[in-house]
Parts: structure tokens; sequence; C-alpha cells
């Protein structure tokens, strides 16, 4: 398609402004002559993403620049975006290098095997209902991640960014479940109790025995589903009649030994050697990988943490037990016995568990051992149900510890303890997945008399506060246009007469209805903890929160108050300082006391983190209020600026999308600038003189809650 001279040079401009930096004449006149070709709708598609990827990386843009026009009469437009979002996430994660390995793959593609992309149905968007659908089944408690392929390690299923076998996207989910199912399956049923290393390097050629074995356990567990999940199991064979080629003679055959629904993991292994000596082995669209390395460590890392973990609960168990099911001697514990019996209960395992023969009923995580246990042994080892001796087991060796917020930081960085939060690139257009690491850490609490000076400083609006706040909690609520009520509506008496004058039939909402209404609300403080509030401003803050925490128990509302600070997006801190079920008390108010300026203000994470606070918190209207000083920023990093203004207006976005009201109180004089982007309209305060928080935010709170 012949393009005018004025669109290749603008195209060729446009290259030369994201990429020149970086590229030579040469590559970007290279790149700008294969857009040329294209209609201006693609043009402008590859272009929008290359200008997306460069604020990423300007290399991973002419990457993508060289290869997309050619990949775009083959591949679907939404299955592109995937694999530069994709690209773009590899290199968060992983760095440049591997980044450029996943642009190079698309090279390798074959039209064919990728025929059927328009219709395929991608990790992202199947997950949340996948998801569901594990934890549905029965057995150990399985977490879905993406991955290069579909493969488990016991603790967590995988699955590939895109499942495109068939031409129908239901059957393609109808597919990705398949898998999910058989993988799970192997966790369920003891495949992955066999010890893939050891058998097939009995053979001279392990790939060929373990491609066997995973054949032949395939089998059997497809015998399994079919009576455990019959609906699944018919379209598991409806979709291998319609992508897999039908068995040979000799694999029918070992197919009908492990037909049985109750077939063990041995009858597998003992036809494994009759299936190494045959020349085919079947493989199945919806079979996935065998992984043996990440099997044994995974598995080996559980075992001896699973049997401290069952000994030390069955212990505790013994304790609470009735007086006449426990021996006299209760640090004794070894004389009892406890038996554990495993049952089905309609497709679910549980157990039946006894002390010396009278039956216990054992809480959620003690079954939650058992299950782990017998799915790694097939039974229950006696050692595993002998009660720990006092002193038998470091509870701290035994039991997940919380990390020291602060220990963890030191040295070589790593995410152990820490939650991970997205943040948007607004240059990207998208999200930068699990980019944020972020801690939550309690304020040291100061016992000094800053409350009680507070008070005191402050005594005459206290009394004031305390007038208007129990007033407040007192008030009538005006209902309108009501059947019945002790005043006329007149708005509502004018409507119904001009509607009689013009022939509709009156309404008889006339009324007005006062009456006392229940406050149900759960408001979330965000303090910001910034070097930048130190002196005056920290002061202030902590004035305001202890005026407000008057003014809010004599309302009753819920609250909670947070601050937050960090360096970087890989040390990103929350404070605690109140939580909702937190009650106002000495350490609370020794907290507000030891609040102290910290680092920078990347805000994103932080209201993120409330935002699902707030969403557990049990009321009708929940409020996000934050106390700040400036715009986010942060330390050498592009959160400085437009880009941290983005990320902040999403998360904003993404709270008020649940139903939460965001709200702002900020001493930054230049706000103007970006809070009106931020918050919106009429959803943000600028006070001009730091002292005036303290006096105004009780006022601010009535008003936005009311």
């Amino acid at each position: 398609m012949a393009q005018s001279p004025h669109r290749a040079e603008h195209i060729e401009a446009l290259l030369h402004v994201w990429l020149d930096t970086e590229f030579t004449f040469y590559k970007v006149e290279r790149v700008a002559a294969e857009l040329a070709r294209l209609k201006h709708d693609e043009q402008d598609f590859i272009l929008g993403w290359i200008r997306r990827i460069a604020s990423t990386h300007i290399t991973l843009a002419w990457q993508f620049g060289q290869r997309a026009p050619a990949l775009l009469t083959r591949m679907e437009r939404r299955l592109l975006e995937a694999w530069a979002i994709h690209a773009c996430d590899v290199f968060d994660q992983t760095g440049l290098q591997n980044a450029l390995r996943v642009m190079e793959q698309a090279d390798n593609f074959d039209e064919n095997q990728h025929r059927n992309d328009a219709t395929g149905v991608l990790f992202e968007e199947v997950a949340p209902v996948l998801g569901n659908f594990i934890c549905g089944l029965s057995g150990r408690r399985l977490r879905l991640e993406e991955g290069d392929a579909a493969w488990t390690d016991g603790e967590r299923v995988v699955l590939p960014p895109l499942i495109a076998a068939l031409p129908d996207e239901a059957d393609n989910f109808q597919l990705a479940k398949a898998m999910v199912t058989l993988l799970w399956a192997q966790t369920r049923f003891g495949t992955l109790r066999i010890d893939f290393a050891a058998i097939v390097a009995r053979y001279d050629d392990p790939e060929r025995a373990l491609a066997r074995l995973h054949a032949l356990e395939t089998l059997r567990l497809t015998a399994r589903i079919a009576q455990e999940l019959p609906g699944m199991h018919r379209e598991m064979r409806r979709m291998r009649g319609r992508l897999d080629a039908p068995m040979s003679p000799a694999w029918q055959a070992l197919a009908g030994q492990l037909d049985a629904p109750e077939t063990p993991l041995e009858a597998s292994l003992a036809l494994l050697d009759q299936a190494y000596a045959l020349a085919d082995c079947p493989r199945w669209t919806d079979q996935g990988v065998i992984r043996p390395e990440a099997i044994f460590s995974t598995r080996a890392a559980r075992l001896d943490k699973d049997k401290a973990r069952l000994r030390v609960k069955l212990a505790e168990l013994l304790k609470d037990s009735p007086p006449a099911e426990r021996d006299a001697k209760p640090d004794t514990p070894s004389r009892h016995e406890i038996e554990a019996t495993p049952r089905d209960e309609n497709g679910k395992l549980d157990f039946e568990i006894t002390l010396d023969g009278a039956p216990l009923s054992p809480p959620d995580d003690v079954r939650q051992l058992l299950t782990s246990v017998y799915l790694d042994f097939g039974e229950i080892p006696p050692e595993y149900l002998t009660p720990a001796g006092d002193g038998e087991y470091d509870p701290k060796l035994v039991f997940d510890q919380p990390e020291d917020p602060d220990a963890v930081w030191q040295g070589t960085y790593h995410e152990k303890g820490a939650e991970l939060f997205p943040e948007w690139d607004h240059g990207r257009q998208h999200y930068r997945k699990n980019w944020c690491v972020m801690r939550e850490k309690a304020v040291p609490p100061v016992y000094d008399h800053f409350v009680e000076d507070t008070l005191h400083k402050y005594h005459g609006i206290v009394k004031q506060l305390r007038r208007k706040f129990e007033a407040l909690r007192d008030e009538n609520r005006i209902e309108k246009r009501q059947t019945q009520g002790d005043e006329i509506d007149l708005d509502a008496l004018i409507e119904a007469l001009a509607d009689a004058r013009d022939g509709r039939e009156m309404s008889d909402r006339l009324f007005v209805h006062q009456h006392r209404a229940e406050r149900n609300i759960a408001v979330a403080f965000l303090v910001d903890m910034s070097g930048s509030t130190k002196g005056w401003i920290n002061e202030t803050e902590r004035e305001a929160l202890v005026l407000l925490c008057e003014a809010l128990e004599l309302l009753g509302d819920r609250y909670a108050i947070y601050g937050f600070s960090g360096t970087t997006r890989k040390r990103c801190e929350l404070f605690r300082i109140k939580t909702f079920d937190d009650v106002y008390d000495d350490e609370v108010k020794a907290r507000i006391s030891g609040i102290r300026p910290q680092e920078y203000t990347r805000m994103g994470f932080a209201l993120r983190h409330m935002t699902r606070l707030l969403n557990k918190a049990e009321a009708k209207t929940r409020v996000l209020v934050t106390l700040s000083d400036g715009r986010p920023d942060d330390y050498f990093d592009v959160y400085h600026g437009q880009y941290g203004i983005e990320d902040t207006r999403m998360a904003l976005l993404e709270a008020a999308r649940t139903g939460i009201h965001p709200f702002c109180i900020t001493l930054d004089r230049d706000a103007r600038d970006y809070l009106p982007h931020m918050y919106g309209a009429a959803r943000y305060i600028i006070l001009d003189e730091v002292q005036q928080l303290p006096l105004k935010v009780t006022e601010i709170y009535r008003r936005i809650t009311t």
C-alpha cells in the first residue's frame, strides 16, 4: 500500500524521537520503511505500542518495531499486545536479556501451530475462574500461576500464558480446565510420590522412560477423574478425540490394565518396562509436562516441616481434650494412641481421628496437615501421629515467623515475607505486575505526654468537638417522598399537582419523615510519613490524629490509621498505628506519639493496600482519607513527576470502583497543579497553613461523612 511522503516522514520523525538516543538513523529508517507499507490503522497500532514499550526500554521498543509488521498479518492484535506486555513484565522481573529472548521467540512463529490464536484464552482471563475451581477440589491447597508450560510441583499448578489448540474459545477454556484437572490429579492420586529420577535412571534412555511413565500415569489418572469428576472426564474425551491421535493397539492394551477407578500407583510402575519397549508413545494435549527436579525439591522441603507441625498440633490438641480422654501426666503425650483413618466424603478427602479409641474433632489446620502428609505418603506414618513432647521442637523453627521488617531489608534484597503490589505505568498504559515490595510494620510506641499535652493545648477546641460530634451522633435524618410522615414534602407536592393537571396519576409520596439514623461508617486514615514532614508538619499531623481519635470515639465510627513511606519500589513500608480492631488505648496513643518522618512519598502501593483493608471492613460507607504534605515522589526513581501522579490516580480510581470514597487533605500549596487530576473536584482540600490542620481536620471529617 503506497503511503504519502508526508506520512512516511511523520512515522520516521516519531521513531527518531522515541528511539534516536539509542539507535542509528539506519536502524530507525529500516523500521519506518516497514511501517510505511502498512495501513494507517496498523501503523497507528504499532507506533502506539512502540511508544509504550519505549517507556520501559528503548531496545525492547526497537525489537518490537522490527518484528510487529510481519506478525500483524498472522497474529491477532490482542495477542501481539499480550506478547508486548509479557516482554515488559519479563524485563521488570529478570532484566533485558530475558526480555529480548521473549521478543526473539516471535521469530519462531508457526502459522499452522498458532492458527487458533484468535480464539485462544489468555491465562489472565481464565485464572480467576480456574483458581476457584482448584479451591473446590479435594486435597492440598494449590496456587495457580503463569509459566512456560502446564506442570505442577505439588504446591502450585502452572499454566502457559496462552491456550489456543482449538478453534472455539469455549473449547479452549475447557482445555485449560482439563489441564488443571490432570495436574490436580497428580497431587491427589499419588503421581508425585514417584521418585522419578531413581526410576528412569535404570533405563538407557531416561527421557524415553520418563515420557512413557508420564503417559501411563495420565491413563491411570484419567480413570480416576472419570470416577471423581465424570462431567469433566466427558469433556476431556471429547477434546482428545478432536486433538490427539488414537492410541496404538499396544497402548490400548496397557490402558485397559489401568482403566479401573481404584488402580494404584504401583500398576503404572509395573507396566513401565512394557511401555519402554514400545516404539511409540501417546501424547495428549491436556497432559502437561513432568518436572522431576521441581517435584523432588518441593516435596523434600515440605516433609520434615509437615511432620514437626503435625506433631506439635497434636500435642496442643491433646492438652485441650477432655480430662477423661487424656493421661493424668500431661508431660508424657507419647503414651496415648492417636489414629487417623482417611475416608472419602462425597469425593472429598477427610480423616476420622481417634484418641485412645475415642473420636476427636480436629481443627482445619490439623486436617490440612493430615491431608498433606497423606498425599505425600499414601498413608499417615505412625511417627507422624506421635504428639511432640515438651521442648521437642522449637516453634520458631516449625512455624513461619513474621519477619523483622527492618532486618529483611539488610544485605541482599529479597521478597520473602513481603506483599507485592502492581503499579500503573502510564507510558506503557499497563500495570507493572508485582512491582512494589511492601512490608507492614508497627510504629514503635513512645510513652510520653504528647497526647495529654495536645488535649491541654486544644482544650477549648476539644470541648467544641465533643458538643458537635455528640450532636452529629444523635441527629435525626430526613427522608423525603414518603407515603406518611411529619410534614409535607413541598417539592413532591408540586410535582404531584403538576402531574394531576396533565392528566397523569398523582403520587402519594408527599411527606417528609424524620428518623434516627444509625451510622455505619468505616474510615481509614493514611498519613504521609515521608522525610519532608520533619518538624512542624510531623507535629501537627500527630496533633490532628489525636483530635480525630477523640471525635471518632464519640461517634462510634470504625476507623484505622496507617502511615506510609519508602525508598524505591523495592522498599515500600506501611506503618501500622491503629487497625480497625484495635481499641484506642495507651498503646495506640503511644504509636501516634511515635510517628516520625521516614523516607519518600510513593503512594500507589499504600492506597492499594488500604483499599484491600477497607473492603474487608463491614460497613455501609467506606472512606479513605490521606493526609499529605506534597506530591507523590521517590528516590532517584521514575516515580518522580507524571509517572507517580498517574499511578496514584489509578490507585484512587481502583478504590472508587469498589465503592470507597477517597479524600485528600494536603499542606502543599502547589497541589492545585495535580490534585484535581488525581482526586477529582471536591475530593480534596488544601490548607495553606500547617497550624490549621488540627483545627480543620475534624470539621473536614464531619463534612465528608455526613
